[in-house]
């Protein structure tokens, strides 16, 4: 990948400092810390999950308990590693008890989540599971209808591929729905390499050439 430009760089680690101190909203109060983001600040690809769980409420980084554990096997099979990738949630603080997020909890962290998006540029942003899916489409459908069917949106003012899948939770335990999980998986590098492909240059225009015969011969009229 190309080398990120240093004001990328500072302006994403200076939203996310800024971000470490909100108090938007109730889940503040029971924070360990605030869970930002982490990866390559450059990344074509971003996944958004839920929410921090407990090791992520602890360490300050998403994705790092079981389910961290399955993303990053789900990245290997498909030759990426997380040094490759973004990686956020819908909200950047744990929920009490890992429950559901709240819909005004969403609302209060989801411009933290554009921010994100706008100043990382991804081309293709996956979405693990309902709630990211139905904050970043803006439609109600769950993950069982739209997973693995890509789709063209507009997130924090630039145009990207949205790609659900299902939440690696969700697959830790249900065989059926890992093997859905890594062929939808097995779909990114093409999606990548579809929107990453430069547009053909246009064809050079042809050069009008004055006729050496009258224009009736020709054709022309």
């Amino acid at each position: 990948m190309s080398a990120v430009p240093v004001e990328q760089l500072d302006g994403l680690h200076a939203y996310g400092e800024s971000v470490a101190g909100c108090t938007r909203c109730r889940l503040a109060q029971g924070r360990t810390q605030v869970v930002f983001g982490a990866g390559n600040p450059h990344a074509d690809l971003m996944f958004v999950g839920e929410a921090p769980g407990f090791h992520e409420d602890k360490q300050g980084l998403p994705f790092v308990g079981q389910a961290g554990k399955l993303l990053e096997k789900l990245l290997a099979q498909i030759g990426l590693a997380r040094a490759d990738v973004y990686i956020a949630n819908v909200l950047k603080c744990r929920p009490p008890g890992n429950r559901d997020p709240q819909p005004d909890e969403i609302e209060a962290c989801e411009s933290h989540l554009f921010r994100q998006i706008e100043l990382i540029e991804p081309v293709v942003v996956a979405t693990l599971g309902n709630f990211a899916t139905k904050l970043l489409s803006g439609r109600p459908l769950g993950i069982t209808k739209v997973h693995g069917q890509e789709q063209e949106t507009t997130i924090g003012g630039r145009t990207v591929q949205l790609y659900p899948l299902y939440h690696p939770a969700a697959a830790l335990y249900t065989p059926a729905m890992l093997k859905v999980l890594e062929s939808d998986f097995a779909k990114l590098p093409e999606l990548l390499g579809r929107s990453l492909r430069p547009l053909a240059p246009p064809e050079p225009e042809l050069a009008l050439v004055a006729p050496s015969a009258p224009a009736e011969q020709l054709g022309l009229f």
